[in-house]
């Protein structure tokens, strides 16, 4: 089975090289973000048409999680338990989406941006961050053999090998302890990057700003991971990060990352 994740950066604008990845990549089971995309604006038929079954949350023109799967999709799930929400009124953002596919927990994950230091949004960060910590833990503990894997775009560098320069990030988010250690929290409730023991740093990134040549200059950040549960972690036999995707017009400012599992 191949799982990807994927910031696509607006559906809407970019549903052709969706496609036209998805028939070269033949990945089985495709976790989105940022979809941009209200469920009625969702381009359901078309990635359909590919044989995918599709599951989609978008509330507004904002955040929006997908999963796409040709080997099952079951069990979904808008948000996972006491989810915080934002705004005013507060309300839950459509920042995460669970399904079962072909056996394997799968969640499209977008971790809130947190904005700036001091921000409230990084408030928000951090505390969606917890309590994704202490779901985890739930799951994992109801079901200690459960094949399950957190997809998305995590807004966070864990590492400094993770960012092209720490300098220049050193008064910015996605580096910062706390959200480093929010990170680290949920790998320590037992989750595994299954990623980096196939495409380690540095300068192995995920995401390129579209400002000041930042692509092609190889400034980037690593940012997207798959963290998976032991009984996922087993059975990885490769991972890549799909730094070709992002070169061309029309593409999103990050890139697909993939895992493959054995039977």
């Amino acid at each position: 089975m191949r799982i990807a994740t994927w910031n696509v950066n607006s559906i809407r604008s970019r549903i052709d090289r969706v496609e036209a990845w998805l028939e070269r990549s033949d990945v089985d089971v495709l976790c989105m973000q940022e979809t941009k995309a209200k469920d009625e604006q969702f381009p359901y038929d078309r990635l359909q048409a590919l044989g995918y079954e599709v599951a989609h949350h978008g509330v507004n023109q904002w955040n929006g999680v997908a999963v796409l799967s040709r080997v099952g999709l079951d069990a979904v799930d808008l948000g996972f338990p006491d989810m915080p929400g934002y705004g005013d009124p507060v309300a839950p953002e459509a920042r995460a989406l669970g399904a079962t596919c072909g056996g394997v927990r799968v969640w499209s994950l977008y971790v809130p941006n947190g904005r700036a230091i001091g921000d409230p949004h990084m408030d928000y960060k951090l505390a969606w961050l917890e309590t994704l910590r202490a779901q985890t833990r739930a799951w994992l503990s109801a079901r200690p053999q459960l094949p399950m894997v957190l997809c998305g775009d995590w807004n966070i560098a864990p590492q400094d090998d993770d960012v092209w320069d720490m300098e220049f990030f050193a008064d910015k988010t996605h580096v910062t302890p706390p959200e480093r250690a929010a990170f680290q929290a949920i790998l320590d409730e037992g989750m595994v990057d299954l990623v980096r023991p196939h495409a380690p740093g540095p300068g192995v990134y995920t995401y390129w700003d579209y400002q000041r040549l930042r692509f092609p200059k190889r400034q980037g950040m690593r940012i997207d991971f798959l963290l998976g549960s032991p009984a996922v972690a087993s059975r990885v036999t490769g991972a890549l990060i799909d730094r070709e995707e992002r070169k061309g017009k029309g593409a999103s400012d990050h890139a697909p990352v993939i895992i493959e599992l054995a039977d």
